[in-house]
């Protein structure tokens, strides 16, 4: 995790300083964004809590994503990316959440959707959109392998967190 770290520590400061808590809902990464932000000591000033919903089952389950908006969009979607990311901070108490979902390969691609193919959504709690209480998404095209796709979209969210968490003071 110690690639992480800078990134981890900017969205640490950013987030302490906008008083905001986190919460992570993790599909292709299976907990990478989660374990990168409690890699840090005193990431529970500001880190509140990860889902790992990895299947569409968890998805529904625990974060309240329909099973209709997947089966309408599949869950490499920016609207299931969106539901996640509003899923877990109905879930849970943080003030800012991000979801990925994605397809980090080597298998899984489907016509339109290649290997690479990743949805990410950073939600705030509250506001409008002009203080920023919109969900956000974001279509990744990545290249690499399974690792490489899935540290990148890590860093991606931290560096979309940060900025969020920034434009929040």
């Amino acid at each position: 995790m110690k690639a992480f770290d800078p990134a981890v520590l900017a969205l640490a400061q950013a987030l302490l300083t906008a008083r905001l808590k986190l919460a992570t809902a993790e599909s292709c990464t299976g907990g990478l964004i989660a374990a990168a932000c409690t890699a840090v000591a005193g990431s529970s000033d500001w880190f509140e809590r990860g889902f790992v919903t990895y299947s569409n089952a968890a998805k529904t389950e625990m974060l309240g994503v329909s099973a209709a908006l997947i089966t309408a969009h599949g869950a490499v979607s920016a609207e299931v990316a969106q539901a996640m990311a509003e899923g877990a901070l109905a879930h849970s108490r943080a003030d800012l959440a991000v979801a990925v979902t994605g397809i980090a390969g080597p298998g899984g691609a489907t016509p339109g959707k290649p290997v690479g193919t990743v949805w990410l959504a950073v939600a705030r709690r509250g506001g409008d959109a002009g203080s920023g209480g919109v969900t956000q998404t974001e279509l990744l095209q990545l290249d690499g392998d399974r690792a490489a796709i899935r540290a990148l979209t890590v860093q991606l969210a931290l560096q979309r967190l940060t900025a969020r968490a920034a434009a929040a003071r």
